[in-house]
C-alpha cells in the first residue's frame, strides 16, 4: 500500500450464496480524495460499502477473496478482523450514509439521542456532554434550530434534513473514510446541492477521505477526484473524473455516458392537435388542518396546494418540477380525487369533477391513472403478473380468465416485455421492469392521462432512459396525455412538451419546455436551475455558493387568507410566470426579449424577493 493512501482495495471478490456479486475488485483512495464507484444496480456498488463496512454478513454474503487494508496510527486488515474488533471500526474510522435516511434512523428514539448514542460508544461521553456534542454535530451540517431538533423524531423532519441528520451522526467521530451510498438520489436539485456542498466543506475541514457511490454522472463530476466504473460485479474501467468523462475507454462507461441526462439537450415539440385542453385546473386549493379554531385562537392550515392553475392538452406531456414538499404530489392526488381539494375546480374534457362523490367519481377514474415512485410498493406480491396488470381493467368490466390472459400478452408486448412473462411474480423482475407492469397496469383501462409520480427517480440512468423512451412511444400510438413530476429537470426536459416550476404550493411559471429552461425569467426557476449538476467535470465550479435555503418561511397560515396572492401572466407566447404588479410585469418582459444565458448561481436578494 503507497504512503498516500488511507484505503487499499485489492481482487476483492463478494458472494451471496452461490451467486458471485463482485470478483476481483481492486482500488486505493488517499487522505482527502473523493472515489466515486459507479454503475447500474446489481453491479457490486452497494456490496462494496457493505463489505468495507463488514456488514456484508448481515446481509447472507461473504468475502470469498481479496483484502481490504486501512492505513493509520494502527494499521489493520479489515478482511480479518473478527465482529468485535470491527464495532470500533464502524462509526469511529469509517462511517456510512445510506440513501435511505427514514430506514436508517430509529423511528422511536429522539434524533439527538442517535447521534448521541455513537458519542458515547466510540468516545466514552456521558450522556449531557455526548448530547451536547451532538448539538454541536447539528450546528456543523448546517441544520436549523439545533437545540429543538435534538428531540425530535425522523418522521419530523423533511428529507433533506434526514440526510443532514444522517452525516452528522457519521460525522460524529470524524472518521478517517466517510462511505456515501446514493446520499442524494432520492433528493430534489437544491437539496443535493446542498448536501454535495456539505460534504466537500466537510471534507476540506477535516481531510477525510470519501467514497461516493452513485448512478448519477451529473453527481460524479461535480464532486468526485477519481472514478471507478462496475458492471455486473466487473471492474470495467477506472482514472481521473477528467479522463473518464473526455475519453472514456470501455463501451459500457461510453453507453453510460449517453443514457445519461442532460440539460440543454432539447425538448419535445408540442404535438399538433394539443390546443384543446383535456385537463383544466382553475385556481385549485388545498389545505390540511393543523390547528383546530378555539375562542380567541383562529384555526390554522397547511397550504399544501394554493390557487394552482394549469391545461393539459391531448396527447401532450406536462412536466411539474419543484422541491420536495412545495405540493406535486399532493397536487397530481388532487386530480384523481385522493385527496379533497378546499377550493378551485377540476374538469377532464369539459366534465366537472368537483365537488363528486367516490361514487360519482368511479366511473370517471378509468381516465386518469397514476404510476407510483416505487413500483414494488405499487404491486401486490401475491399475485401473478397478468392479475396484475389486468385487475383494473376486470374491475371496471369483469373479463373471464381467458380474456385476461390475452389482455395481459397484449399489454406486455407493448411495453416491451415477453407475454411468457405473465405468470411471474413482482420480485422476479428488475426496478425497470417492475414499472414497465406499472404502466401496464395503467393501459389496461385505456386512460387519457397517466400521472407518471417521479417514475424514474429511483432507478439507473439507462433503466430511466429506456422508461422515458417507452413513455414517448406510448403517447405517440395511443394519443395518452402525461403529468410528468419529477424533480430531475434534465429528465423533464426529455419527455415534456410544456414544464410548469411549483414551489410552497404555487406554480410560478410555466410555458414551452425549451422556452423556460433557456429562458427562466422567475428567481425560483433561475435558482432551481442552477442546482442541478452537469455530467461535465470542467462545469464544476470554483466555488460553489452555499445553497440558500428556498422555502417559503411562513406555510401555516389562517382559514381565511385569500390564495390569489400572486397571478399568473403571460410575458412571451405561452409562456408566463407568477408577478405581484405592471412594473414586474414589464421587467419581466424585457427581460424575455434579450435571450440570455442561464445563471449559475442567483444571489441571496434576487431569491429574497421572489414574486411569492
Amino acid at each position: 500500500m503507497s504512503r498516500a493512501s488511507l484505503l487499499s482495495v485489492q481482487n476483492l471478490s463478494l458472494a451471496f450464496g452461490s451467486h458471485t456479486a463482485l470478483s476481483g475488485l481492486s482500488f486505493d483512495i488517499a487522505r482527502g480524495e473523493t472515489v466515486a464507484l459507479v454503475g447500474e444496480s446489481g453491479s457490486g456498488k452497494s456490496a462494496t460499502a457493505l463489505a468495507l463496512m463488514r456488514l456484508i454478513e448481515r446481509e447472507g454474503g461473504s468475502v470469498t477473496g481479496g483484502r481490504i487494508d486501512l492505513a493509520g496510527d494502527a494499521p489493520l486488515e479489515i478482511t480479518s478482523l473478527d465482529e468485535r474488533a470491527m464495532q470500533q471500526v464502524r462509526g469511529n474510522r469509517i462511517s456510512m450514509i445510506f440513501q435511505e435516511p427514514m430506514t436508517a434512523l430509529n423511528p422511536v428514539m429522539p434524533l439527538g439521542e442517535q447521534v448521541a448514542e455513537v458519542l458515547r460508544l466510540h468516545q466514552g461521553l456521558d450522556r449531557k456532554a455526548a448530547l451536547a456534542a451532538a448539538r454541536a454535530a447539528f450546528e456543523r451540517v448546517n441544520i436549523p434550530e439545533p437545540e429543538r431538533r435534538l428531540v425530535q423524531y425522523p418522521h419530523e423532519l423533511s428529507g433533506g434534513l434526514r440526510q443532514r441528520v444522517m452525516i452528522a451522526m457519521a460525522l460524529a467521530c470524524q472518521p478517517d473514510l466517510l462511505i456515501a451510498d446514493e446520499p442524494t438520489t432520492a433528493l430534489d436539485v437544491t437539496t443535493q446541492a446542498e448536501i454535495l456542498s456539505l460534504i466537500k466543506q466537510l471534507q476540506e475541514e477535516s481531510g477525510m477521505a470519501v467514497l461516493f457511490i452513485t448512478h448519477d454522472m451529473g453527481v460524479v463530476a461535480e464532486i468526485a477526484d477519481r472514478v471507478v466504473v462496475l458492471c455486473r460485479g466487473e471492474q470495467v474501467e477506472s482514472g481521473p473524473v477528467a479522463q473518464i468523462f473526455s475519453a472514456p475507454q470501455a463501451e459500457y462507461t461510453r453507453n453510460l455516458m449517453a443514457a445519461t441526462p442532460m440539460l440543454g439537450g432539447g425538448a419535445p415539440k408540442r404535438p399538433l392537435g394539443a390546443g384543446a385542453p383535456l385537463l383544466e385546473v382553475d385556481r385549485l386549493c388545498v389545505r390540511f388542518p393543523v390547528r383546530r379554531a378555539l375562542p380567541g385562537r383562529p384555526a390554522l392550515d397547511y397550504h399544501a396546494v394554493n390557487g394552482v392553475s394549469l391545461t393539459l392538452g391531448r396527447g401532450e406531456t406536462l412536466g411539474l418540477v419543484g422541491e420536495s414538499g412545495c405540493g406535486k404530489s399532493t397536487l397530481a392526488r388532487t386530480l384523481l380525487g385522493l385527496e379533497t381539494s378546499f377550493g378551485g375546480r377540476v374538469r377532464l374534457s369539459g366534465q366537472e369533477l368537483t365537488g363528486l362523490t367516490s361514487q360519482e367519481l368511479r366511473p370517471l377514474r378509468g381516465n386518469m391513472q397514476m404510476v407510483f415512485q416505487d413500483p414494488y410498493a405499487s404491486l401486490n406480491p401475491r399475485l401473478p403478473v397478468y392479475d396484475l396488470i389486468t385487475e383494473p381493467a376486470h374491475i371496471r368490466n369483469p373479463m373471464t380468465r381467458a380474456e385476461r390472459r390475452a389482455m395481459a400478452g397484449e399489454l406486455l408486448e407493448r411495453v416491451g416485455l415477453e407475454s411468457a412473462a405473465m405468470d411471474r411474480y413482482p420480485h422476479q423482475f428488475s426496478g425497470g421492469q417492475r414499472q414497465r407492469l406499472c404502466i401496464c397496469r395503467a393501459l389496461s383501462v385505456k386512460p387519457a392521462i397517466i400521472v407518471a409520480d417521479e417514475a424514474v427517480s429511483a432507478l439507473d440512468v439507462s433503466v430511466a432512459r429506456q422508461i422515458t423512451d417507452l413513455i414517448a412511444r406510448l403517447q405517440k400510438e395511443e394519443g395518452v396525455s402525461f403529468l410528468f413530476i419529477s424533480h430531475d429537470i434534465a429528465v423533464v426536459e426529455r419527455v415534456s412538451h410544456r414544464i410548469a416550476v411549483m414551489w410552497a404550493g404555487q406554480v410560478v411559471e410555466t410555458g414551452p419546455t425549451e422556452t423556460v429552461l433557456s429562458r427562466p425569467l422567475h428567481p425560483y426557476t433561475r435558482r432551481l436551475l442552477s442546482a442541478v449538476p452537469h455530467p461535465d467535470p470542467q462545469r464544476r465550479p470554483l466555488e460553489r455558493e452555499r445553497a440558500t435555503d428556498l422555502r417559503m418561511p411562513k406555510l401555516l397560515l389562517p382559514r381565511d387568507t385569500d390564495p390569489e396572492r400572486i397571478a399568473l401572466r403571460e410575458v412571451e407566447d405561452g409562456h408566463f410566470v407568477a408577478i405581484r404588479d405592471t412594473v414586474e410585469l414589464l421587467d419581466y418582459r424585457t427581460r424575455a426579449g434579450a435571450a440570455s444565458e442561464t445563471p449559475r448561481n442567483v444571489r441571496s436578494e434576487d431569491v429574497g424577493s421572489m414574486a411569492v
